[in-house]
């Protein structure tokens, strides 16, 4: 019987519907943001486009670490032992504390010499922007790292709500920051990193104020008593940095096929960028239902019951995959009026609906086994194989495939999901694999 499990469906659905909002709105948002960046010139955009790609690259290391810490919290929870769940938040508050303030150091000190090794030769008003663009967005690393560890902690005890609302006030600023800064004091790339700034920093004030008060059972408080624990450091390090680096590697892949692709022509360019908004909209609600996987599969093994973890890890993969498949449709009908709306070219835009047309039928079959539930067996600990899986899946076939079809084999943007849709393949055989396999289910978190 339903009433039987851990989470009965009111609290399914209080835990997933706001993850589901709150990544659908960020990535609207962020869509939103670049638009009005675009406005400001060629230089401002390119900047931007530029200093994200490293920015991205940290926000997922950063969001990996406050993974780490939420498993730890969540299996806390599950085996009722709130002074240990208490215990792996302070710890976590602490490390991605200390490792955020270094990594902004570092940017600030070294950020001419970075930026000009990364990017090299470009024309000097986009490296004068880019400078601008980095100075201000390092600044926010700290605020953006403690919303991703204070979120990480309330999803851990079932309260995605409070995330979700944090994060849509702080998009809503951040999109009237760029409107008032942009075109109210026409202060270019420095008024949107400034509002970026503002905004993340009232996430990470707003996320650790709640975080202390006592209306729910782990908090957060006095932070400057918190003292290093090398045991509890070394779980949430040994859960988290496995997910880093396979994030990490994931953005060094993405660029690489940036650079593949621009060598195609402008038509081309322009058919992929819009592809990639496209796809990552018809995906985002599959990457919350993952999320709050995370949560009730960490409480199911903290409380013992390795059963609940399997259940829950199939029936959230089944509505995973009618979301998506949703979503899929609703995009594919979107597709041509967006391209429209966005001016594009006839070729480009012909080009886009017909990469959308095969993601639409491949995304719906293969994505959600490659992706959803590997969330759930990193929640058991299991974060190893999925590292290593993912990454010889994304660099042989996602990365290689996709520039030796461009460049020997003459191919063109469609080289780019021909990889892709190789690669959710092999992910998806190999996290199937290991699911049935129950090996995941050998970790010991707590």
């Amino acid at each position: 019987m339903e009433a039987q499990h851990m989470f009965d469906g009111k609290m399914l659905r209080r835990l997933l519907i706001p993850v589901i909002i709150e990544q659908i709105l960020t990535s609207l948002m962020g869509t939103a943001d670049t638009m009005m960046v675009s406005n400001v010139g060629s230089e401002a955009i390119s900047a931007v486009s530029l200093v994200d790609s490293i920015n991205v690259l940290l926000i997922q290391v950063f969001s990996a670490l406050a993974a780490g810490g939420a498993i730890v919290c969540s299996q806390c929870i599950g085996n009722k032992d709130i002074k240990r769940a208490k215990e792996s938040a302070r710890q976590l508050v602490f490390i991605i504390t200390l490792i955020s303030v270094s990594v902004t150091a570092v940017c600030l000190i070294f950020r001419y010499p970075l930026l000009h090794l990364i990017f090299g030769a470009v024309e000097p008003d986009v490296m004068e922007a880019s400078e601008t663009y980095f100075f201000y967005t390092s600044l926010s690393f700290p605020f953006i790292a403690l919303y991703n560890a204070g979120a990480s902690v309330f999803r851990a005890q079932n309260n995605t709500r409070g995330p979700m609302t944090i994060s849509v006030i702080s998009n809503l600023m951040n999109i009237a920051g760029n409107a008032i800064l942009i075109w109210g004091f026409d202060m270019g790339v420095a008024g949107a990193a400034i509002a970026t700034l503002v905004s993340r920093i009232f996430c990470a004030v707003v996320v650790m104020y709640r975080l202390r008060k006592p209306d729910h059972p782990v908090t957060v408080r006095h932070y400057l008593s918190i003292r290093p624990d090398r045991k509890y450091i070394f779980r949430i390090l040994s859960l988290g940095i496995p997910s880093g680096v396979e994030n990490g590697m994931f953005q060094f892949g993405k660029l690489a096929i940036q650079s593949t692709v621009s060598t195609l022509g402008t038509v081309a360019i322009a058919a992929q960028a819009m592809t990639n908004i496209l796809e990552n909209l018809n995906g985002i609600a599959g990457i919350g239902v993952g999320i709050g996987m995370m949560t009730v599969v960490g409480q199911c093994l903290g409380a013992g019951r390795k059963d609940e973890a399997i259940y829950y890890i199939k029936k959230l993969s089944k509505i995973a995959e009618i979301i998506v498949v949703s979503t899929c449709l609703i995009v594919f009908l979107l597709a041509r009026p967006v391209t429209w709306l966005g001016g594009m070219e006839k070729a480009s835009a012909d080009m886009c609906v017909y990469m959308i047309t095969w993601i639409t039928i491949v995304k719906s079959i293969v994505w959600v086994a490659g992706f959803v539930p590997a969330y759930g067996m990193r929640a058991a600990g299991d974060v190893k194989y999925s590292m290593t899986l993912s990454m010889i899946s994304m660099w042989v076939f996602r990365v290689s495939l996709c520039i030796f079809l461009i460049r020997v084999m003459g191919f063109g943007p469609m080289a780019v999901w021909i990889g892709m849709f190789t690669d959710w393949t092999v992910r998806g055989i190999g996290f199937l694999h290991r699911f049935h396999s129950r090996k995941w289910l050998d970790h010991k978190v707590i």
